[in-house]
């Protein structure tokens, strides 16, 4: 029997590994926590043989958890992520089991799969050695997207891996951010906040509460009879700018002006 404890900052997130969990014969599920100090306080009282790990939290994350840990009690570690391109690369490398989200129930049978026997196998110095790596390889994954940010997004059934500077414009759709390339639309489950922390290194301007758009692909600029923008982008795509955030946008364009 492997004693589990389930972290996730979204009660979702947590009752679906919950469910997975109790459909298998051999996992018992010891407590589910949704903020970082309190998981890795459990953590560490409880001494669980496997931890399903959220990676993206605020204000402790999933990384920040792992390091934490006594190296001496290290558990076999999943970590669960949603459309990190560099995270995903560096658990490919390093052989540390991961889940994408949304994944079903055969996705997560599959990765049991692998940590099954690499739990009953693999001693301490294994663990730490796997764990270190990862680290260590997500150090390096992060400073080359500095250079070069990508993102994973969904269409047509596929996901796919985006230029953070092919990106025209982004939406916020319910639990899913909508994110328009030239005439596509891709969906990755995030918040509109998270996105535009990705999409740092593009100059991306807030138009609205649920719009960012990138100002690299602004080809026309309209007004309306109340005095809000309408941004035509290089896609064809037509958005218009929200009363809260007019000032904001003509800030912007004054930029542009030739003096």
């Amino acid at each position: 029997m492997m004693h589990v404890i389930i972290v996730d900052d979204e009660q979702t997130g947590r009752r679906t590994l919950r469910e997975y969990c109790e459909a298998e014969g051999d996992l018992h599920v010891l407590g589910e926590y949704g903020d970082g100090a309190t998981a890795l306080a459990a953590i560490r009282s409880q001494q669980p043989h496997l931890v399903f790990l959220d990676i993206q939290m605020d204000p402790l994350n999933g990384i920040e958890i792992a390091r934490s840990l006594d190296p001496s009690q290290l558990p076999s570690l999943v970590f669960v992520t949603t459309y990190d391109t560099y995270a995903l690369e560096a658990f490919e490398v390093s052989a540390v089991d991961y889940l994408l989200k949304p994944f079903d129930q055969e996705r997560f049978r599959r990765t049991l799969a692998r940590v099954r026997p690499r739990h009953a196998k693999s001693g301490m110095d294994e663990r730490q050695a796997l764990l270190a790596g990862l680290l260590a390889q997500l150090e390096r994954a992060r400073s080359a997207g500095e250079e070069r940010p990508r993102l994973l997004a969904e269409f047509g059934g596929h996901l796919h891996v985006l230029e953070a500077a092919q990106v025209e414009m982004i939406e916020a759709d319910r639990n899913y951010v909508a994110i328009r390339v030239g005439k596509d639309t891709f969906h990755a489950r995030s918040t509109l906040q998270q996105a535009e922390l990705a999409l740092r290194s593009q100059p991306m301007l807030r138009i609205s509460r649920s719009c960012l758009v990138n100002m690299n692909y602004v080809k026309e600029v309209n007004r309306t009879l109340r005095g809000d923008f309408i941004l035509v982008l290089a896609g064809g795509a037509t958005v218009t700018s929200s009363e809260g955030f007019r000032s904001k946008v003509k800030e912007y364009l004054g930029t542009m002006r030739i003096a």
